[in-house]
């Protein structure tokens, strides 16, 4: 194990125990599989993140729809850095968003997220590690089905909070993404793919739960900021009348 690995070493040793009660449980029900002991424990470790989760991703998604109107700034102010941060920052408070936002939560659940990859890829398995056409958990998917759904569902969850007046650079990153994670998911070991694959299913359930109200008006909710900003210069026509 690595140096990551050991300094993570306690969390590593949680998960695993956790995923061999769960088989243990599994085993006394009559159906035991470590594969879906890894689903039920990735969903536990979802739920548990989810308020963290939603913070990170609406902070994501916000900063993601300024990101036309902080290129136009970029290119009005170009010459003038500090009129660009002025400007930048009364951007960020009309819309309500704090681009730190994103980051404590991300911070929270990185070592939970990393603690949980070592775990499974250096995990023994006591019984038996076969899953449905996979012989072992242990070892990476022969007919490599696991990394390309593991393809399939990070794009949609890329896809779910890239908005599409977003630009360019955020389109693409939606498209090479995917392609990242199934190219070194190929030969990473099966428990580990169907980790990913769970946790992009729950991510993406959770991220249409938060968004769903969004989907209904046809597009974002803006912040209060926003709405007060919007019936000022109402009230300035009317003045003018």
């Amino acid at each position: 194990m690595d140096f990551f690995g050991s300094l993570l070493d306690p969390f590593v040793h949680l998960f695993q125990t956790g995923i061999n009660v769960i088989y243990e449980f599994l085993s006394n029900a009559g159906f035991p599989n470590y594969g879906v002991a890894i689903i039920l424990l990735t969903i536990i470790i979802k739920m548990a993140l989810y308020p963290l989760t939603v913070k990170q991703i609406k902070s994501m998604k916000a900063m993601q729809e300024l990101q036309p109107k902080m290129k136009k700034l970029q290119e009005q102010y170009k010459d003038n850095p500090q009129l660009l941060q002025q400007e930048m920052a009364r951007l960020y408070e009309n819309a309500g968003v704090n681009p730190l936002a994103g980051c404590l939560p991300l911070l929270v659940q990185m070592p939970i997220l990393m603690a949980i990859y070592y775990a499974l890829r250096d995990m023994t398995y006591a019984g038996d590690p076969t899953f449905f056409w996979i012989p072992s958990l242990s070892e990476a998917d022969p007919l490599h089905i696991l990394p390309i759904v593991s393809a399939l569902t990070t794009y949609v969850v890329s896809i779910q909070t890239t908005p599409s007046d977003g630009g360019s650079q955020a389109k693409i990153m939606a498209y090479m993404m995917p392609l990242f994670i199934g190219w070194i998911s190929w030969n990473f070991a099966a428990g580990l793919v169907l980790y990913w694959i769970t946790m992009n299913v729950v991510q993406g359930l959770q991220q249409w739960w938060m968004f769903r109200g969004e989907e209904k008006n046809g597009k974002p909710k803006p912040g209060k900021k926003e709405q007060k900003a919007d019936k000022e210069p109402a009230k300035g026509k009317k003045k003018a009348k």
